[in-house]
């Protein structure tokens, strides 16, 4: 009897994670919402107009009420919002009329407009507005002379929570869309600047799928705590821009099976050996969430990727990696 019972019970359990299995793979993914009507405007191109957009989003922020209504301090310069939803924000630091270096973070899983401001579970270091923010403070500190805006991109929706939208590519292939709009944008106000896009966690899964329509003046792609890019190799995703990822030893991330197959999974993390991207080192990152953490070597890193300096990126032993360090 005993037998028996441990027998029903393996197949009980087999059962059970083969029902999961199915739901994550054959299971349509979510109705994506159409994207909101967004305020950008690709012609935008000199600084009156850039304040009248901030001004006109700051008036709606706090329209909204809180917590945005109390975000609408001088000097944010919110370049679009929409509150439906899980809302949609974006923020911009420095001169963007002016900007010859620009840089746009996308964030990733449950990152809402209601945590934009202090991260999800107020983990500060997880909040776009912040890390965008430490960016821009460490690029003008590294180069003070240098014109350089940093973005804040919340312009999709992301999967809430560690779960099946987070293992497929639905909501990632919407943000990709949008992604690849907005930098279609800024390439049209700013047609001479260098634009790096960095992408987080889900955001990477974003930042991969969108690289083959991203405009030409998108150099470099960067990814941190990547679940995958959408493809097996730095080729497939039909690119100019130089690649380039950091990965944590202590990133849970590392975890997760690199599986891809009926649209479930987002392959090979970047860090894996033969993926054909630059990998640059990480020390003092503690966790999933603090690769743009001040005194961390990515944020360094980053940095430099962003002014141009590619050269002087140290990697996980902290020194210059080779041109195709996991190649």
């Amino acid at each position: 009897m005993r037998w028996c019972w441990r027998a029903l019970s393996a197949a009980s359990v087999a059962a059970v994670l083969l029902v999961a299995l199915a739901m994550l793979l054959f299971t349509p993914g979510p109705a994506i919402a159409s994207q909101s009507e967004s305020v950008w405007n690709t012609h935008l191109n000199n600084p009156a107009a850039l304040a009248r957009l901030y001004n006109v989003n700051r008036v709606a922020m706090q329209t909204a009420g809180a917590p945005f209504s109390h975000w609408t301090v001088q000097g944010r310069q919110i370049l679009a919002f929409d509150p439906r939803g899980n809302g949609r924000i974006v923020e911009v630091f420095g001169d963007l009329a002016a900007a010859d270096r620009i840089a746009v973070l996308v964030p990733g899983v449950s990152t809402t407009a209601d945590n934009f401001n202090t991260g999800l579970g107020g983990v500060r270091d997880r909040a776009p507005a912040v890390q965008a923010k430490d960016l821009y403070q460490a690029a003008r500190a590294a180069s003070p002379g240098q014109h350089v805006a940093v973005i804040a991109w919340l312009g999709y929706d992301t999967p809430q929570g560690v779960g099946r939208t987070a293992a497929r590519e639905e909501l990632a292939r919407a943000g990709a869309t949008a992604l690849d709009g907005f930098t279609d944008g800024l390439a049209a106000m700013r047609p001479k600047a260098s634009i790096t896009v960095i992408g987080h966690s889900y955001g990477s899964v974003v930042t991969g799928l969108a690289a083959a329509d991203l405009p030409p003046q998108v150099k470099d792609l960067v990814v941190v705590g990547s679940p995958g890019m959408g493809v097996s190799r730095v080729a497939d995703l039909h690119t100019s821009a130089h690649v380039w990822a950091g990965q944590s030893p202590q990133d849970w991330i590392d975890w997760l099976p690199a599986f891809q197959v009926w649209g479930a999974g987002h392959g090979p993390t970047p860090t894996t050996p033969g993926f054909g991207d630059t990998v640059f080192g990480t020390k003092g990152v503690i966790d999933h969430d603090h690769y743009l953490a001040p005194g961390t070597q990515s944020l360094t890193n980053i940095v430099k990727i962003v002014l141009g300096r590619d050269s002087s990126v140290t990697g996980p032993n902290l020194s210059s990696p080779s041109a195709q360090a996991s190649g």
